[in-house]
């Protein structure tokens, strides 16, 4: 019938990804990858020597509503990994269900992450939950961050109906650093200034000398644009109309406080320059 939910909207995916990082005596190894449903990764690879840079596969074609996405990433004392992904995720039009991405992600002492995933598409009445967490022990250190296309502006598409419920928490031995909500529903944008790209940084830990730096990388995004620093967690928000903008200045960032964290030039993964 022409009327009917596609199949994987009735049931949707249920997909559950679980990397395990572990240091030897000569760089950081994928220990262990056990997945389920359509998630996946590439091989790693070793561009810079030590550290682990690898690429995670979603779901051929998006995510629909009902699907539910489980990932787990563990990071064993020592570890260096770098992860990204080939695209941008994308959450379709929901006729109903509510699609469901759960990201956990536990950094042992002295262990660093880098999560640098593309961006997230949320398509005119996706019913989306998102929920990352990043749990911190002693000495570990974080680069991360998120950008948000809300609907499809070159199409001059806004987000004019669905849900987005997503929720951020960074915790340091078991003490909130960041619990952080964003909630839009049925078109109501005013959360973000109407503005369809919303990035958030991660960079931990911060000192006044990055924030200044920061600030300054933030000029070009005008006053969409602000960055905080709490109890040595960095945090850098904005929003703007143009996504070449954004993965600028997303970039720029990154690069400029890579060394400073991680006293390691920015090497830019291969699959971004292709």
């Amino acid at each position: 019938m022409s009327g009917a939910e596609p199949e994987s909207e009735k049931k949707g995916w249920h997909a559950t990804l679980a990397l395990l990082f572990r240091r030897t005596p000569v760089k950081t190894v994928l220990a262990s990858a056990r997945h389920s449903g359509p998630l996946t990764v590439q091989r790693p690879f070793y561009p810079e020597g030590d550290t682990c840079h690898l690429y995670l596969l979603h779901p051929p074609g998006g995510i629909v509503g009902g699907d539910e996405l489980d990932i787990a990433v563990t990071l064993e004392a020592n570890c260096h990994t770098l992860i990204t992904m080939p695209g941008a995720s994308k959450f379709y039009r929901s006729h109903g269900p509510q699609a469901r991405l759960s990201q956990r992600f536990d950094l042992a002492s002295n262990a660093i992450l880098e999560w640098l995933p593309q961006d997230t598409i949320f398509f005119p009445g996706a019913k989306a939950a998102l929920h990352s967490v990043f749990h911190l022990q002693e000495g570990a250190r974080l680069l991360a961050w998120e950008l948000f296309c809300l609907g499809r502006p070159v199409m001059g598409e806004t987000f004019s109906h669905g849900e987005i419920c997503n929720r951020l928490e960074v915790w340091k031995d078991g003490t909130p650093l960041l619990i952080e909500r964003l909630h839009l529903r049925d078109g109501n944008l005013s959360g973000v200034a109407e503005q369809p790209w919303v990035g958030s940084l991660l960079f931990y830990p911060g000192d006044e000398t990055m924030l200044d730096a920061v600030r300054d990388q933030l000029v070009p995004l005008d006053t969409f644009a602000g960055a905080t620093l709490t109890d040595g967690l960095l945090t850098v928000r904005f929003l703007s109309l143009d996504n070449l903008i954004c993965q600028r200045a997303m970039r720029d960032i990154w690069q400029a406080l890579r060394p400073q964290l991680l006293n390691k030039s920015p090497l830019l993964p291969r699959i971004w320059l292709t």
